[in-house]
């Protein structure tokens, strides 16, 4: 982990194309403004996080379930429905 030291309206560049700018430091939070290109996708940790836990979770039907459904002629929309 590289670790340095900003001050208010001094900023980072990665890779020539991200600039990380410190706005301001207010008691114990630092607001941080981000420059980055549309596609370069910027998250907060924790959001990222929880997208990533929804998608694992989404993706983990069994077998079993399927089969579940197949058999009482119901669909994956009547399932949520529940």
């Amino acid at each position: 982990m590289l670790v340095l030291s900003r001050r208010p309206n001094e900023s980072i560049i990665i890779d020539d194309k991200i600039e990380i700018k410190i706005l301001k430091i207010e008691g114990g939070a630092v607001k941080v403004g981000i420059i980055a290109p549309k596609e370069i996708k910027v998250y907060r940790k924790e959001i990222y996080e929880a997208v990533k836990a929804d998608n694992v979770q989404a993706t983990s039907v069994s077998i079993e379930d399927i089969r579940s459904l197949f058999k009482r002629g119901e669909t994956v929309e009547d399932k949520d429905k529940r």
